[in-house]
């Protein structure tokens, strides 16, 4: 027997191995200053790409006056407690009807984090009986939420409607031998390639398949659709979404989260949500705000129009010049480049040191071996400007790599790592 500590230290991971020369720069990085589509890193400007607030909201006066005079009110505590024992207040239940009402649902009911609070939902809504049928791409909280599940779970190729049948037929067969039912899970929008969920190929098979679909719209919920009602709004499928759920992560610029369907089921939610029982009330700063972000995304609809005005110009920008951005249906504009992890180190700090360029890089394990994923997030605080900055940027970084100029200068970290 060993110490249980021996093999975290011999391995730290495929992402913890390079903490030495990545921390605080690639990964964990300080961007301070305003939120904003410029803001300061390493004591310079930098023009960010990296930030989820789609709408803007964040930094706008408006909002840090209600998040100002509610902490000024109530404090960063209230109210204390878990909420279904002490800590509902008649603005949660306000903010619930509100979103309810904004997604189109009989009732919502708010959760404290998104990350939680779908794993929990997924928790609640099946037993061991039941069947969970999910996207292979699924977010990491879906993920984590189904690895809770005691029963059977299928995935479904990414966004591949013959392969969702192909399981749905599996799981019928299944849960006719349980007696249990069959969820589906997918995202309204996955936010590393930016592609929407194929809801409406999902729910055109429910005229096949009894299940029940459960939408993870985080990316989508402010940024799609006629109202921003998200990504089922956007296909015309809203109302077939037996459970809808959205975060303030992103559209609200803030914390929280809420999960929407017909009245019944967020009944039972209410109540068999553990790590809602079991946890603090979402405080009341983040109600009162959540509150006056709604309010004007309902009622500023030029804010998404801004931000789509932003995104259209930024993807086909990047697609006239040549770079591959995927199948992206939504604000998240992937740039898939080929090259190694101490390429991709090189040619980031190029681009934030020389170009003045900061957005979020991604690579192996969460892509696969050799391609370099940057991801770009506009929104509506970017400029037409910023946009020509970056697509000029861009394409001098992509000459650099093509030439080799990159992995000679990766080749020590390269040797360092052993790779």
């Amino acid at each position: 027997m060993r110490d249980l500590f021996e093999r975290i230290i011999e391995n730290k991971g495929p992402l913890g191995k390079w903490a030495s020369q990545a921390e605080g720069y690639f990964v964990f990085p300080k961007l301070e200053g305003p939120i904003s589509n410029r803001m300061m890193f390493q004591g310079k400007e930098v023009l960010t790409w990296s930030i989820n607030d789609y709408l803007g909201l964040a930094n706008l006066p408006e909002i840090k006056k209600v998040d100002g005079e509610a902490a000024l009110e109530y404090g960063a505590a209230y109210p204390m407690g878990a909420r279904m024992m002490s800590g509902h207040t008649e603005f949660h239940e306000q903010l619930e009807n509100e979103l309810a009402a904004f997604s189109n649902k009989e009732a919502s009911y708010l959760l404290n984090f998104g990350y939680q609070g779908f794993m929990s939902v997924i928790d609640a809504l099946v037993t061991k009986d039941d069947i969970i049928v999910y996207d292979v791409d699924c977010h990491a909280c879906i993920i984590d939420g189904v690895r809770l599940h005691m029963g059977k779970r299928f995935t479904f190729t990414h966004n591949n409607p013959e392969s969702l049948e192909k399981n749905l037929q599996r799981a019928t067969k299944m849960a006719e031998q349980t007696g249990g039912g069959i969820l589906v899970i997918s995202e309204g929008v996955f936010g590393m390639r930016g592609e929407q969920g194929i809801l409406k190929e999902i729910v055109a098979l429910k005229k096949t398949y009894n299940f029940r679909l459960l939408v993870d719209d985080a990316h989508g919920f402010g940024t799609l659709g006629k109202t921003g009602a998200g990504a089922g709004e956007e296909q015309g499928v809203q109302d077939d979404i037996d459970v809808y759920l959205a975060t303030f992560a992103k559209s609200m610029a803030g914390i929280g989260a809420f999960v929407a369907a017909d009245q019944g089921i967020i009944d039972y939610l209410k109540y068999n949500l553990r790590s809602q029982m079991f946890a603090k009330s979402l405080p009341m700063v983040y109600v009162k705000g959540a509150l006056k972000r709604l309010d004007m995304m309902r009622t500023q609809p030029e804010l998404k129009a801004k931000l789509w005005e932003n995104v259209n110009a930024l993807q086909s920008g990047l697609k006239e010049k040549g770079f591959d951005i995927g199948t992206t249906t939504s604000c998240v504009t992937p740039v898939y480049l080929n090259g190694s992890i101490p390429e991709a180190m090189a040619l980031v700090k190029d681009l934030r040191e020389n170009h003045g360029v900061f957005c979020s890089i991604v690579v192996y394990p969460v892509i696969p071996k050799g391609l370099i994923l940057l991801r770009l997030i506009p929104t509506a605080t970017h400029t037409l400007e910023d946009v020509d900055e970056t697509l000029t940027a861009f394409s001098s970084i992509r000459e650099r790599l093509e030439n080799g100029t990159y992995k000679r200068l990766s080749a020590a970290v390269s040797a360092a790592m052993g790779e």
